[in-house]
């Protein structure tokens, strides 16, 4: 029996402000009988009917109807590294991160962009910064992966790995039905929760057709088509539960996991 009802894959991004409409934000979603389809945002543009604004794909996310997976690409970043940047001391769990972060990167906030931020034009982001040659434990296990500490490199995901940060705190605050942070709140996941994962969508971008759809929504896409695929066959829950060493477990509490790296 499948354990989640919806699928949803986000191709997020971090340009521009909270409000912007962004051409590489982009949502699909899929039930148990179809393939994954584009959901329109409801504040389209002449030219972006389909791209969503952090915010409107946030308030969307916690509506209570949306009992669903909630799929978010390239999005957390390694709480242990950040707790370990210029003397901050160890955070007590998920949450405590963050509100931390929130605090000194509120890239949620009205007419921010992560640059000002970075420049130091708003927020306290000098106090919690990393070096780009760090990686997770999953990263490391990646081929390709970006570091999220890595700003300006090709192919980069810091940009919206910090512009994203807040809006889980959002969510974790205002979704109305049980959300389950995987696998910050732990490895299993409780029966009834919708689930926020991370996922690299480049593990499964050639195994689905383009069919017309340009890099953005094909990544969207398949977050959403594989989650889909695997929970109806039932190989989804080896994938939610890796086999790591007890050290590698010890690690990854604190660093997270993107779902499908084996």
């Amino acid at each position: 029996m499948a354990q989640f009802a919806r699928y949803i894959g986000i191709d997020y991004s971090g340009a521009e402000t909270c409000d912007s409409s962004c051409k590489g934000l982009r949502v699909y979603m899929a039930g148990h009988s179809a393939a994954p389809e584009p959901v329109a945002s409801p504040e389209p543009t002449p030219v972006l009917d389909e791209a969503w604004s952090r915010r409107m794909a946030l308030r969307r996310a916690r509506r209570p109807d949306a009992h669903h997976r909630r799929h978010r690409p390239r999005l957390l970043v390694p709480p242990c590294l950040l707790r370990e940047v210029q003397g901050v001391q160890r955070l007590g769990d998920w949450e405590d991160f963050l509100v931390d972060f929130q605090h000194h990167w509120p890239t949620d906030a009205l007419n921010t962009y992560v640059s000002f931020i970075r420049d130091d034009n708003a927020g306290l982001g000098a106090k919690r910064t990393g070096n780009r040659g760090w990686f997770r434990l999953t990263e490391q296990w990646t081929p390709a992966a970006k570091s999220v500490f890595g700003f300006g490199v090709q192919g980069e995901v810091a940009t919206s790995t910090h512009a994203g940060l807040p809006w889980l705190l959002y969510l974790r605050k205002h979704c109305k039905r049980p959300l389950h942070f995987w696998p910050f709140d732990g490895w299993e996941i409780p029966p009834g929760s919708s689930a926020v994962v991370e996922v690299y969508p480049s593990l499964w971008t050639r195994r689905f057709p383009k069919d017309g759809r340009d890099g953005d929504q094909q990544a969207a896409y398949v977050a959403a088509a594989w989650l889909q695929r695997a929970d109806l066959s039932g190989s989804l829950s080896s994938f939610l539960k890796p086999t790591l060493t007890p050290d590698e477990l010890e690690i990854t509490r604190v660093e997270g996991w993107i779902l499908g790296v084996a």
